[in-house]
């Protein structure tokens, strides 16, 4: 008899969680203003808001922590965190950064000007809000196939390269880079196939263009390629990441996904004049270019995750732990962005309340009736996080309205899962009874969903 898959670590640690009543929940989720970032950590039960910063380091990464070198300048965790980049990535360059969002506002504002055109694949809210924030725009050129959430497609994330070559031609000078997402979050944590990363660069290179890559989830992506892309089922996870960065001339990291730590970041690049150029955005907008936000002791821990997080033992326990929720909630019949994804399961909101109107927001009003049900947090990936257009302050109302359902790292056992799938087996058998969405009372100019203030439609 073959042995059942068991989890590649043991348990060293745990932290008590609170079960609530469905009472305290709907007192809590309405002085929340129906936004499931307002809730406090200790009223939610199981939290599947984000796996950013939220997973279990391992033994090795909490003793790193012991070994920081908290010096403001050339710091020794800084030269670990340099060799582990150089070593893994392939990038000679690099800046630390608190978390990706300031490796992308500290890239940006050496590459985005105004009037700028971004292309990608389905680019994530932090990416296309510092787009936008300098009055340049993001061209979405995913392929069509991420867009049926019934398709199993093995690279959902990749990008056409129809979609790319006409915003190039069209594009001109004003096309700084070309980023893409590895694993494309937007799309359902989607990975990206090294034959499209080729395509890309074949592009880039025909039109002059840099190639940035969004690499949060890189590690997954590799993990995938592996799985799924013919000539590489022999190959090491580290050796199909070192070729998928080959192709890239810089890249952001939000280093609290696939480094699994709870803070930090970093921008790798192989040109030392870009580098020169983001130094200066970095010491105004981080610290001194060998700290950047970092403590020496997060710098030491990431430098650990990096060799972590591209293990395959540990890819194939984390990965599958998502899989596991994926496939109960499709024998349940709930409908889900499938192929599953890396990190999270992405449940289709518009095929689970179609009679809900999108005006609203059928993604959010699942979420929290998730959250009311059984006290787990999800978080929306629809018309919230789309944000209005910025010249006709119109919404933009996505392709895919997604809930997300993003499981951190080493932390949650099956049986957690199994709460998770069970509670939304029972939203899914009284569907029907959910008559009305959620408004919006108030919202921010730019990236809204973090604070939008909602009620009952």
């Amino acid at each position: 008899m073959e042995l059942p898959f068991a989890e590649s670590f043991k348990i060293k640690m745990v932290e008590p969680i609170r079960k609530s009543s469905r009472q305290e929940r709907e007192k809590w989720i309405r002085d929340a203003n129906y936004n499931l970032f307002g809730l406090k950590s200790d009223q939610v039960f199981i939290d599947l808001l984000t796996d950013s910063g939220t997973g279990a380091m391992s033994d090795r990464q909490w003793s790193e922590l012991m070994l920081g070198d908290e010096s403001y300048a050339g710091a020794t965790s800084y030269f670990k965190m340099k060799n582990a980049i150089k070593d893994i990535l392939g990038f000679e360059h690099f800046l630390p950064t608190h978390q990706g969002r300031a490796a992308e506002n500290v890239l940006f504002s050496v590459l985005v000007k105004e009037g700028d055109i971004v292309p990608g694949n389905s680019h994530f809210d932090t990416t296309k809000g510092h787009i936008e924030f300098r009055k340049a725009s993001a061209a979405d050129c995913t392929i069509d196939e991420a867009f049926d959430t019934t398709l199993a497609h093995p690279f959902k994330g990749n990008i056409d390269p129809a979609k790319l070559e006409a915003v190039l031609q069209s594009g001109g000078d004003q096309i700084p880079f070309i980023i893409v997402t590895v694993t494309c979050n937007s799309s359902g944590g989607q990975p990206v196939s090294i034959e499209n990363l080729k395509m890309v660069r074949q592009l880039a290179d025909k039109y002059g263009k840099l190639v940035v890559f969004d690499s949060a989830r890189f590690a997954e992506n590799a993990y995938f390629i592996k799985l799924r892309e013919k000539g590489y089922q022999d190959k090491s996870i580290r050796e199909i990441v070192r070729e998928m960065f080959s192709h890239a001339d810089a890249m952001t990291m939000s280093a609290k996904k696939d480094a699994i730590v709870n803070m930090g970041g970093f921008i790798a690049m192989r040109s030392k004049e870009l580098h020169s150029q983001a130094s200066v955005f970095n010491i105004m907008f981080e610290g001194y270019i060998t700290y950047g936000g970092m403590s020496g002791r997060d710098m030491n821990a990431l430098a650990q995750g990096l060799y972590d997080g591209t293990d395959f033992d540990y890819l194939e326990t984390r990965i599958k732990q998502v899989e596991y929720l994926g496939k109960r909630l499709m024998d349940f019949g709930i409908p889900v962005q499938q192929p599953i994804g890396g990190h999270a399961v992405f449940v289709d909101a518009k095929r689970f309340l179609p009679h809900i109107p999108k005006e609203e927001l059928q993604a959010q009003t699942l979420a929290v009736e998730l959250y009311l049900e059984a006290g787990v947090r999800g978080v929306e990936i629809g018309t919230l996080l789309a944000d209005r257009d910025p010249v006709t302050r119109i919404n933009r109302y996505p392709a895919l309205e997604l809930m997300r359902l993003a499981i951190p790292r080493r932390v949650y056992t099956n049986n957690h899962i199994d709460v998770v799938a069970v509670a939304l087996k029972n939203i899914y058998d009284r569907r029907d009874t959910i008559l009305k969405g959620l408004k919006i009372v108030n919202e921010a100019p730019i990236m809204r969903h973090f604070t939008v203030a909602l009620e009952r439609a």
